[in-house]
């Protein structure tokens, strides 16, 4: 047997080892380098923590993000020992961020694994990520032993009756040998159709426990890609009739699309048809950024004059403002693409038209069905005005991204960092991710940055969640630059990941940064630091401490910080300084510049900190909001 086999192999040897000890377990771990057959022996009865690790393998779990404690630290290095990557966090709310992001990026599951009663707590940030953003999760955690349900047991919470309604499954297995099956239809159910989240509990005396007969373990079967719809004939000839008949044709392109791995597909179809399209914000890069029928320069014009909306893979919810007037044209026709016949009735005026169905699938549906013909650019009133007002937006951002002067203007901060960024890394090359949070930041930065392949750009998402950028960028961290890459996107194989982060989101999880930092991950972290939420109350130090004073007094004198106020420069970088990472405190474009090119060539861990214009007096508005009509914009 040792001459045949072709691999290095281990072999564990014992006086107690005979021919007639049963092989528990035989696993091939495969790198591009190299591989190793690994046979385990069973010695002992069998840890329920040794069997959900197994379960999860068998899966074709890569990575296991999570914090561990009493019981379930016994899963992550049962997992480790297996050849399962473990990235433990600082907060599980980070952690289960991350997960959910990883299913987002893979088109697989991603895996959280936290401890029972506040670990849930805290995750249920993550679950509520997995639902609003349909990204696929897994969430495992510890719980107190069966036998002490009721009586006040450590960490005791009744998770199942709390995320019944907040997941698509929440179970706990009847005993250890059902462990694999009900891990399986968890991993399952959170992917298949819309995704979410499957949540099983693991009670301690179940994850501690011992199996006398391995033979009564269920085996784990690996769970294949979900079954892809298309669509009828019927149905499809309706709507080629009305693309055909537009004047005024939009494609909105989603984040669905990006995680359906549609992007071929979609492709060929914009390109042949030569129709329009819009992509939402982590819906970028499925068409490149620079193609010349993106219409994100003249986004309300394209809005307010389309007759006839496609729309894959994108919600019709408040990042579209609901389909409605007056951002959208009252009159338009929406035909709404999606997985979830659930989401197809959410919009009155996009659930008779209807398709339910697989991008991947239906659109190559629509390209025949269209062949011979394509929308006329030429002779299209509509064209020639979305192409005006580019023209014009395009030269009001190039004006404001030329201001300079200090402290520095979030426009010129994003177009130094991007003209160094992209000499460095050509955006068609795909090397590199971008991960924005916080309200100016994310809505400023989203048009500057140019994205030309799938999934190499998220933020805040559905939820417009605060806090999820650091976890992100070490998800992707771990999609794209692992041991195992299970992530791609462009040509490049190897990512840079990129965080601009406002100073308000990066305080949600700035201890990641020391997550990043034990991991060896070269995540450059930009902080945009205006001193506040929204904006900052003083761009003068002595104006700051002189209302610092009036707040901090039992006087109750006026005129002190805002509730929106946070300190006055605070010294972000540090925290990557003080956890074996590389810092920069900028005030110029002249430090901007060189702190972008060390950042990146950098291997470790870097924190920029961008002071830029606090924005005192200006009205406390996100811009993505606002309102058509005059005076009814999202105030806060």
């Amino acid at each position: 047997w040792e001459a045949k086999l072709m691999l290095p192999y281990f072999i564990i040897r014992s006086a107690e080892v005979t021919t007639q000890t049963p092989i528990l377990r035989i696993s091939l771990n495969c790198t591009p380098s190299n591989a190793v057959l690994i046979v385990l022996v069973s010695m002992a009865p069998q840890t329920g923590a040794h069997v959900i690790a197994c379960a999860l393998q068998d899966l074709g779990v890569r990575v296991l993000f999570g914090i561990v404690g009493i019981p379930v630290v016994e899963i992550a290095e049962e997992a480790i020992n297996l050849g399962i990557r473990f990235i433990g966090f600082r907060n599980e709310q980070a952690a289960s961020y991350a997960a959910s992001v990883y299913g987002y990026l893979t088109g697989r599951p991603g895996v959280c694994l936290v401890v029972g009663g506040p670990g849930v707590l805290h995750a249920m940030a993550g679950i509520g990520n997995s639902h609003a953003n349909a990204f696929p999760l897994l969430l495992l955690a510890g719980s107190s032993e069966t036998h002490l349900v009721s009586r006040g047991a450590f960490q005791e919470l009744d998770a199942i009756s709390l995320l019944t309604s907040h997941t698509k499954l929440a179970i706990r297995p009847p005993s250890l040998e059902e462990v694999p099956s009900v891990i399986t239809t968890a991993y399952r159910t959170s992917w298949y159709g819309r995704p979410g989240t499957g949540f099983v509990d693991l009670p301690a005396d179940l994850i501690q426990g011992t199996v006398e007969d391995i033979s009564e373990i269920q085996v784990t079967q690996p769970v294949p890609d979900a079954p892809r719809g298309g669509v009828d004939d019927s149905k499809l000839s309706q709507i080629i009739r009305l693309l055909k008949s537009a004047k005024a044709p939009l494609v909105v392109i989603g984040k669905g699309a990006a995680y359906s791995q549609a992007e071929r597909a979609i492709r060929d179809f914009i390109i042949k048809c030569e129709f329009p399209f819009l992509p939402t914000p982590m819906g970028k890069g499925v068409m490149p950024d620079a193609h010349p029928y993106n219409t994100a320069s003249a986004r309300s014009t394209a809005l307010k004059e389309a007759d006839v909306v496609l729309v894959l893979g994108a919600r019709l919810n408040w990042i579209l403002h609901f389909g409605d007037a007056p951002k959208w044209n009252s009159a338009a026709t929406f035909i709404q693409i999606d997985i979830s016949a659930e989401e197809l009735a959410r919009s009155p005026r996009a659930a008779s038209l209807g398709l339910i169905g697989d991008l991947a699938i239906i659109v190559p549906q629509l390209t025949r069905a269209l062949t011979g013909w394509h929308f006329d650019w030429a002779s299209s009133p509509y064209m020639s005005h979305i192409h005006k007002s580019a023209e014009s937006n395009e030269a009001s951002a190039h004006s404001k991204a030329q201001v300079s002067k200090t402290p520095m203007t979030y426009a010129r901060v994003f177009h130094v960092i991007k003209q160094t960024l992209h000499s460095l890394s050509p955006p068609g090359d795909g090397g590199i991710v971008y991960i924005s949070e916080g309200a100016n930041t994310m809505d400023i930065s989203r048009s500057i940055f140019s994205v030309e392949h799938p999934r190499l750009r998220l933020d805040a998402g559905t939820h417009a969640t605060m806090g999820v950028g650091l976890g992100y960028a070490i998800a992707a961290h771990a999609a794209y630059n692992g041991p195992a890459p299970e992530g791609h996107a462009g040509s490049a194989q190897r990512k840079k990941i990129v965080c601009l982060e406002g100073d308000s989101a990066f305080g949600f999880s700035a201890m990641e940064v020391e997550t990043m930092a034990r991991y060896g991950m070269d995540v450059l972290i930009f902080v945009i630091n205006n001193g506040g939420v929204y904006h900052g109350d003083s761009d003068d130090v002595d104006e700051w401490l002189a209302m610092q004073a009036k707040t901090t007094s039992d006087s109750g004198e006026k005129g002190g910080l805002r509730s929106t106020s946070l300190g006055w420069e605070v010294g972000y970088e540090k925290i990557a300084e003080g956890c074996g990472g590389v810092g920069y405190l900028v005030r110029t474009e002249e430090e901007l510049e060189r702190a972008t090119r060390e950042g990146y060539q950098s291997e470790r861990v870097c924190v920029v900190n961008v002071v830029v214009e606090a924005g005192k007096g200006a009205k406390l508005e996100f811009g993505w909001q606002a309102s058509g009509k005059k005076g009814k914009g999202a105030k806060l």
